[in-house]
């Protein structure tokens, strides 16, 4: 059996770092695979990565953690610059870009995979028995955020130790049946053993959640080429 290492679940929840073992069994079947690439993996028993010919690739959505913007702004003086749902927005959109931006092209490189047309669905990609399309639905979830550079009349310089964290939700269906392959969550949270502050703007940001996106996508890649 050849199986794609790369999904994960965490007690039926879509959860990372859980403090409890988490289930054998996912609550829709899935099944926990032990692998070091990722923090858990769960897939489909007896699937075959090698019998997907085609990729769909979906664009990627992005959620903040849960009250993300009251956290950020009760830190902040009244009256000060504070954190807007526009400026959540515009970084959820920013961050969705590159994040489309980042799996496109790793498919993409050579030898590249086939990725069903913008406008072309899953479903007419098929077009014989031979050829499966798997589709791919990215998320980045639980993001974390320390200090983020939004627009304002006063420019504040922000010093961290850290950017934060994000995780990555990846889920994979079967495009003919629409049936659950596989689900990967990985989180990455950035630390400064040394403590140091830096000076954090939309940059530095963005450099960290790049660096991230080059992590997963990489694992992804090398995961698809092993399975063939």
């Amino acid at each position: 059996m050849k199986v794609l290492g790369i999904w994960i679940m965490c007690g039926g929840l879509f959860l990372a770092g859980c403090a409890t073992p988490p289930a054998p069994v996912s609550h829709d079947g899935l099944h926990l695979v032990q692998d070091k690439g990722w923090d858990q993996l769960y897939v489909k028993p007896d699937i075959d990565i090698a019998d997907y010919h085609a990729f769909a690739l979906q664009p990627c959505t992005v959620a903040f953690r849960d009250n993300w913007m009251r956290s950020q702004n009760s830190g902040r003086n009244i009256g000060g610059q504070r954190v807007s749902e526009r400026d959540m927005q515009e970084i959820q959109e920013r961050l969705a870009a590159v994040c489309d931006e980042y799996f496109e092209k790793s498919l993409r490189q050579e030898p590249a995979y086939r990725l069903v047309a913008e406008g072309e669905t899953p479903e007419a990609a098929q077009y014989d028995t031979q050829t499966q399309v798997l589709e791919l639905k990215p998320a980045i979830i639980d993001l974390d955020i320390h200090a983020p550079d939004i627009d304002g009349a006063t420019k504040v310089r922000s010093y961290t130790t850290s950017f934060g964290e994000m995780t990555l939700l990846l889920e994979a269906y079967d495009a003919r049946s629409g049936e659950i392959v596989a689900r990967i969550v990985d989180r990455k949270v950035d630390q400064d053993s040394m403590n140091h502050l830096q000076w954090t703007n939309r940059v530095t940001n963005m450099a960290d959640a790049k660096r991230y996106m080059r992590s997963w996508t990489r694992s992804l890649r090398n995961h698809l080429d092993a399975s063939r």
